[in-house]
């Protein structure tokens, strides 16, 4: 996806976040995030924001940045929310896209930060989608992401977040994965070796020989890649595909 493009989800997923914590309640609870409400929901998403902000601020290579707490009462924390989404398109639109600044993952730019905002506010936009529905753990929710935005999520998932995770030095695991999207025309190989970051690439003719697969549409593709109840078909080594989520 294009800059410009994700400039325009962010807004556009922002504001149905907002407009469905506001239909949900402050106390609905948020059965993608056990043992969330939907105010602790919006209390997350608000402190991502201000991590962002503070980090677009940042050198590369300084101490990580803490970011304060939010409000503790509904109102106020939705307008905290309301804030600090308007600080951050701020700085994303008046930053250089790729200056230097500091990430929790090499290479952080304004440019990697509003990616990884727009699939944060996607992903819990559905999740408070499935509050408002009051849908039950597994279920599935009607909503359906845009199929580009859905596959760049796969990719921010599995390329970024998957292998930025910290236990891959005790996983004694091998094998590969292989996620593929027909509606988008994109495929991904995720090979595990045993203690050390997976790696993700495009598949070749020996992805047939894949462990796991998970298939469907890449909105049903980016819900398991970040943990979230989907329809994409898994086949195979089904503990195998589940280490390949960011959730």
């Amino acid at each position: 996806m294009s800059s410009d493009l994700h400039h325009h989800e962010l807004e556009t997923q922002a504001a149905a976040f907002r407009s469905a914590a506001l239909r949900a309640g402050p106390a609905a609870a948020v059965a993608t995030c056990p043992g969330w409400d939907v105010l602790r929901l919006v209390q997350h998403v608000s402190r991502m924001y201000a991590m962002a902000n503070t980090a677009l601020q940042q050198e590369p290579d300084v101490e990580p940045p803490r970011a304060p707490r939010p409000p503790a009462e509904f109102d106020d924390a939705l307008t905290w929310w309301d804030e600090r989404f308007a600080e951050l398109t701020e700085n994303l639109s008046k930053l250089d896209p790729a200056e230097p600044v500091w990430s929790y993952f090499r290479g952080g730019t304004p440019e990697s930060w509003l990616r990884r905002m727009t699939h944060e506010t996607a992903v819990h936009r559905l999740d408070a989608e499935h509050a408002v529905a009051c849908l039950e753990p597994g279920g599935v929710h009607e909503l359906i992401f845009d199929p580009a935005l859905a596959a760049d999520g796969v990719d921010e998932a599995l390329g970024v977040l998957v292998p930025a995770r910290e236990e891959w030095d005790d996983h004694d695991v091998q094998g590969r994965v292989l996620y593929h999207a027909a509606d988008a025309g994109r495929a991904w190989l995720i090979e595990f070796q045993p203690r050390q970051a997976p790696r993700v690439g495009l598949p070749a003719d020996a992805a047939l020989e894949a462990e796991a697969t998970v298939a469907g549409t890449a909105d049903a593709l980016y819900r398991h890649a970040w943990g979230r109840p989907s329809q994409a078909a898994v086949t195979g080594d089904t503990s195998l595909a589940n280490l390949a989520t960011a959730g």
